[in-house]
Order: C-alpha cells, then structure tokens, then sequence
C-alpha cells in the first residue's frame, strides 16, 4: 500500500509542478497550506546488499521546479544522504541495530535560486529492524557456586546468566536457555540459569569440587548459534563422620613423679570432616584404674590428651591398662554412613620408678600446749618414710618458724619439743615447718626433701590481770551534787575472756568521797558520794580500783584513778583544774640502752679483775734464795707519787713498809710517817752473786716445767741491788698464796697508800665484787 501511494506521489508532482509554475508566473502572492509527504522510513540490520541501501523517500507538498530537497543532522551526509531532486534517502553504510536503533534527522526543502526555505524544517527518525544475529553472551566467564554435602534433589546451588543483544521485542530473537553439557550427571539448570542438584549422595569427603560446563542459546527449539560458561560448585562439610582412631593401641612410659594434671602422652584420631566439624569425645570403656587418669580433647588438634587425676606410684601399680573410645555426639544421623559409630583403642601406660621424697604419714600435725606450763617438754613426734623400695632412714630437719625463733624444735628423729614453756599473749599458735630427707648409704643426706607443717596451738590460762581503761582524765566540781557521774571506767584483759561473765569493779577503801557503781556491761561508773569537795584541802585525789577477772583462777588488780577537782561555773563548766604533775617515763629504746652501758661497765670490771687474779697466781715463791736476796721484778706498777729518786730518804720513811713486810706485824704509831732513817749497812751480799743464782734457779723452774711451750724464751727481769733501803716493791713474792702477810694497815697510811691497799687488802683466793 505505501508503494502505491509513494508512486501517486510521482506522478501528480509534475502536474502540481505546473499549476504552482503558473500561478507564479501570474504573481499569485495568496499563502497556501503546504505540508511534508513521506512514510515512516524503516530498514533492516546488516543488510547483504550492495551500498547504498534505499531507505525512504520524503516529499513537499509544494510545487517549485527549483526546489531542492536536504538532510541535515549528526548522521546527514556520512551515513545517510538524500537525492536532491527525487527526496530519496540512501544508507550508505550497513547499520546494526544493537549499535543504534534509530536515527534522528531533519529534512528542509530550499529555493536551490537562492537558498531560501520553502518549507519549515520538519523531523524524522529511521528506525533499525533487528534481525537475529547476536548469539547469547555470559556476564563471565566462570561461575562459583556452592551447596552442603549429601544436599537432597533439587538443592539450589548458583545462578548463571546470559545476555543477548537482540531486540528483545522481537519474538525469540532475545530469548536466551540454558543447559549442562558436562556434568549433568550431578546437576541441571532450568530456563532462568538456577543450577541444582540431580543427586542426593553428594559426598565431600569423595569429591568436595565438581566443575561443570553450561550452554547458553536464543531461539528455542532452533539449533542456533550459543555460548559457554563454567561453574565451579564446591560441597561445602557437614558433621556426618565420627573419629577413628590412628592405631589399634597406644603404649606411653611416664616417671611416678608425674604432677596431678601432667600430660602422659596423646592418643590420636582421623576425622574427615573438617576442624569445625570435629568434635572428639574420649571415655573410658574398660580396664581398672580408669579412676586415675582422665582424658581431654585438644580443641585445636583433636587429639586426646592422657592426664593423672591423682598421684602415680610406681610401688603399688607399675603398669596401667584401659580401653578407651571416640565418639562425636555432634554428628548428624540423618547422614550417617556404614562404619560404626565408635572407635576403641588399647592403652598402656608404664609407670617408672623414680628416686621420691619422704613421705609424711599425715599433714599438717597439730599440738595443743597450755601455756606457762614447765612441765611439758615433749608434744609428739612427726613420721615420714620413704616410698622407694631402699627404705632408707629419714632424718628430720626445721626450716622455718612463725613467730621466729627458738620456740618450737624437732629432733633429728622428729620428735617436736619445747626448750621452755610457751606463752600464749606473746603468740596464741607457734607454726613450724619440717623438713624430712633420706639418709643416703654414705652418711650424706638426699637433696631431696619434703615438707609438712606443725601448728601448736596454746591455750589460754588466766594468768593476766585485767587492767583499768578510761578515754580521758577524771574530773570533777568542787560543787558537784552527790550521785554527779565524775567517769565511766573499762577493763582489758590480755587473756581469753572469760565464759562466765563480766569484770567485777570495787573500791579499795571506802573512806573517801567517791562511789562505784557497776553498770553489769564490763564498765562501772565512778560518782561523788558525799558532794562538795575542798579544794583547799585536797586538788587531787587518788582513788585505788580493784578489777577482777572471774576466771579461774580469778586474778585481780589495783589501779588508781587520779581525779583533780576543778573550779566550775554555774553550769557546771569547768574552769580552772591544776595541771597533773607529769608523769616522767623513759621509752623502751632508753632503757635498752641503759642496759647496754651497764653490761658494758660489769665487763670491764670484771677483765680487770681477772687480770689481778692472773696476776697473783703467777707469782713465784723466791724465799730460798736467802734473807738478803733483793726481790726479782717481773712487773712494774706505777704511782702518781715519784719521790726525789731511790736515794731520797727525806720525803718518806721506806723503812717502815721493810720493816713489816719481814715481820708482819703493823707499825707503832708515830707523830710522821715520813721520818727519816739511816741506810743499811753495806754488807750485803754482791749483786752479780744474786742475779746467778737467780738465773740458776728460773732455769730450773723452765726446764721442769712441762706445760711451757717447746722453743727457747727470753724473761727480762729488773733488779734494783741491794742498795735500796725499801727493798722490792713488786707484787710477784707478796701476792703469792703461801705469804701469811696481812695488809689491811695499808689503809690506816693516807690516800697515798689508797692503791696499794685496793691491791693487797683481799686474801688471792677471795672474789672481787663490784
């Protein structure tokens, strides 16, 4: 029909031609209505014709024999093009649709005189038809899907998806199917690309990945032209295996020391699930001493880990045996799988032996002592032996004490003792700690040891007073009214308390202006008896309190109450109270010192006398050497008075001090002791005959005496002659023990003699006290 109309066109168009021609040439100016004439232009795709491909042809209504028709737009004249006298448009390329559907162009009709429009501009687009010839394209290349082992039929496991560049409103030009071409045996697709499974016995444990290949094609029914994708579908675990175990039994050797809790070695099992899906349970099914050891899976490895519940002993069981078995309770039934559903296995477990501690029969001893009690040095003993087969002796040993200090003992064969009795205030419980070790076959002792704990718990005897406490210092008006409550008074007693009731509070004199009352709760109130005190008379009182305990024994004690009597107001205020002479007290540390200085001072005292004893022991009887024999000096002890000189005779009289050390007897009273006496006579016997004979008689002691020391010694001796009026004035001959000389004149001569009579005065074989 569109034929038929576009060659009625042609063939009016001369005659409409000339009528216009005509009505021009008359000058005709009157406006008609002209409009475009031609069809909706179409053409189809990929066309195998020869360029240029006729697309359509456009027409004006006007009549010019100049008219001259153009196309304009992004497309005009390159890919399309029109005939400027006909109105026929060409393609002069072959169009796809799938590049561009459609183009938009613009058609005008000019005065080809002089360019001018004849007709306004007027639109039209050309529109591509599709033509099948785009095959099917997947989004990718690969697919990954995924889906549970032993999934049922029918389990969705991906999407795959195909796109077609066809029209898709074109009847099957854009429709695209699916299909599995390798592997579907196990898996299909439907027509929307949602894979599935063909089978219900997928097992990953057999197979975990499964790669199939996929069709993609338009134009069902047809054999047209398709593309292909893979899909990688991976079976993902579920727990439907239960552990077996690696071996058939287990063998492990553990020493007896073993700790409670060790590991003894690990039973291992395969499970084929994955870690997630791994849950082992060991148990025990037979043997004995199940009760001994205990096992726990390893969350990590799986793997059963052997523990000792209690401690192994090498002499009482040296080889444990036991079934144990593996299980899952986790796994799903519903895919259970031929097999069983435990696994058991032997275990053997040797225990070797191993050089023990001792081994305390009992932990920890406890004794009960009262305390102060000096009749109880024992409370018991310890006991250790040694588990090994030597059975060797223990020897026991304190390593710590609390309180520390020499309080508790143990013997070497345990036996706890007490050095003195225990006091309970200082500690109501004395803690040591023993320690047993074995006595090796050479005497030694084993560095290994065990240990055990000894409490001893002290009671209590009543053996403390209880004493007074008040929080502040009494005070009382000199105005105060009878029954005025002056304090409330306490007590604490270092002992127990007593189960049978309360202090018992009292006065110790009742002549006084006070009273006790007791209020029955451990605490008395002091108050005025009488009221109306003298200042005057008295500012302070003493009052004494007698305390008692009601224990058993029952012990009391006095403590005074200073109370001070003050000036008060009319309210009762206190105003003026005499201060309290203060109390001097000296601190602990003071003391300590104290008793440091004077231990100090008895020691030094008594060196000194032990040097004068010494000294008169070791004095040397030298009576045989004659009458005349001048005495040996082996010391020398000097005096603040020096004299004028051996020769001096002026200053005192040494005749005297001569005189009665011969004859023992005390001198006759005289107006001076210093008088002065003539010299001896010269006839006495020669010095060098003296020091011979002396020397003689020391070797002779030196060579007789046994207890001197076996080398030569050299002994200076000072010897004044026979010219000295005053003789010796050593202590070697008059402190010897055989001397029958009283030397208490010495005291009756003047302080200058003080010394001489502090030395002399005592008999050897008295004791200096100080």
């Amino acid at each position: 029909m569109n034929h038929l109309i576009l060659l009625f066109s042609l063939f009016l168009a001369p005659a409409f031609a000339d009528s216009e021609s005509q009505k021009t040439n008359n000058a005709s100016h009157k406006r008609q209505k002209r409009d475009w004439i031609w069809n909706q232009m179409h053409i189809k795709e990929e066309i195998d014709t020869p360029l240029p491909h006729h697309v359509g042809k456009i027409t004006s209504s006007i009549r010019n024999n100049y008219a001259k028709y153009i196309i304009e737009g992004e497309y005009a004249n390159t890919i399309f093009k029109v005939e400027e006298n006909s109105g026929d448009v060409y393609a002069f390329e072959r169009l796809d649709r799938e590049k561009k559907a459609e183009y938009e162009l613009t058609a005008l009709i000019i005065d080809r005189r002089n360019n001018q429009s004849l007709e306004p501009p007027s639109k039209f687009i050309i529109k591509v038809y599709d033509i099948n010839d785009n095959v099917p394209v997947f989004v990718q290349k690969v697919f990954n899907g995924s889906v549970p082992e032993m999934s049922p039929v029918g389990t969705s496991v991906t999407k795959v998806t195909a796109v077609d560049a066809d029209d898709p409103t074109v009847t099957g030009h854009a429709t695209v199917t699916y299909q599995v071409i390798k592997g579907d045996e196990y898996f299909t697709v439907d027509d929307s690309g949602v894979i599935s499974t063909t089978r219900a016995d997928l097992d990953r444990e057999h197979q975990s990945t499964y790669e199939i290949i996929v069709k993609a094609k338009d134009a069902p029914g047809s054999s047209g032209d398709s593309s292909t994708a893979t899909v990688i579908i991976t079976l993902t675990d579920i727990n439907d295996n239960f552990p077996v175990f690696k071996h058939p039994s287990f063998h492990f050797k553990v020493p007896e020391n073993i700790s409670v809790g060790g590991e003894v070695g690990r039973v291992k099992v395969e499970d084929v699930d994955e870690p997630q899906h791994r849950n082992t349970k060991y148990s025990f099914v037979r043997g004995d001493y199940r009760d001994t050891f205990e096992i726990v899976a390893n969350p990590f490895t799986n793997e059963g880990i052997i523990r000792p519940k209690k401690p192994l002993d090498f002499e009482k069981v040296a080889e444990y045996r036991f079934d144990i078995e593996a299980t899952d309770p986790t796994v799903d039934l519903r895919y259970f799988k031929s097999g069983g559903s435990r696994s058991i296995s032997t275990v053997t477990i040797e225990v070797t032996d191993v050089d023990e501690p001792p081994v305390f029969t009992k932990l920890p001893y406890e004794f009960k002592v009262k305390e102060n009690d000096p009749e109880i040095r024992t409370l018991g003993s310890v006991w250790a032996h040694d588990p090994d087969a030597a059975k060797r002796k223990i020897r026991f040993i304190r390593r710590r004490a609390s309180p520390n200090g020499d309080y508790v003992r143990v013997s070497d064969t345990g036996i706890i003792q007490l050095p003195k009795p225990l006091d309970r205030e200082f500690s109501s419980s004395y803690n040591i700690t023993v320690a047993a070790q074995e006595i090796l076959e050479d005497g030694r002792l084993s560095d290994r040891e065990s240990h055990a704990q000894v409490h001893v718990i002290v009671t209590d005897e009543n053996d403390n007073a209880p004493e007074l406490v008040y929080p502040e210092e009494p005070r009382v008006c000199e105005n105060a009214a009878p029954g005025k409550v002056i304090i409330r008074i306490s007590a604490t007693d270092k002992d127990e308390t007593s189960p049978r009731g309360f202090f018992k509070y009292s006065l110790a004199t009742e002549d006084s202006n006070f009273s006790l009352v007791e209020n029955y709760d451990n605490t008395a109130n002091i108050t005025v008896k009488y009221g109306q005190f003298n200042r005057e008379v008295a500012k302070i009182h003493y009052l004494p309190v007698i305390i008692s305990d009601n224990g058993d024994p029952e012990l009391s004690s006095t403590n005074t109450l200073v109370i001070s009597v003050c000036k008060c107001n009319e309210k009762g205020n206190f105003t003026f109270c005499e201060e309290r002479p203060k109390q001097v007290g000296v601190s602990i540390q003071a003391l300590v010192a104290i008793f440091i200085c004077i231990f100090t001072i008895i020691i030094f005292f008594a060196v000194i006398t032990l040097l004068i004893l010494l000294r008169k022991r070791h004095k040397k009887d030298l009576s045989g050497l004659g009458r005349n024999v001048a005495e040996i000096h082996e010391q020398l002890v000097t005096y603040d008075e020096e004299g004028g000189g051996e020769m001096d005779t002026t200053s005192y009289d040494v005749s005297v001090l001569n005189s009665v050390r011969k004859n023992g007897i005390k001198p006759e009273a005289a107006p001076s002791p210093y008088a002065q006496v003539q010299k001896p006579p010269g006839n006495m016997t020669s010095g060098a005959g003296e020091m011979e004979m002396m020397i003689e008689v020391k070797k002779d002691e030196a060579d007789n005496d046994r207890d001197l020391l076996p080398y030569d010694t050299l002994h200076i001796y000072g010897y004044e002659g026979a010219e000295s009026i005053a003789e010796s004035l050593s202590s070697l001959e008059s402190g010897s023990s055989d001397s029958d000389i009283d030397y208490d004149f010495l005291n009756d001569w003047g302080p200058r003699f003080k010394m001489l009579a502090e030395l002399y005065g005592s008999e050897p074989n008295e004791d200096f006290v100080y």
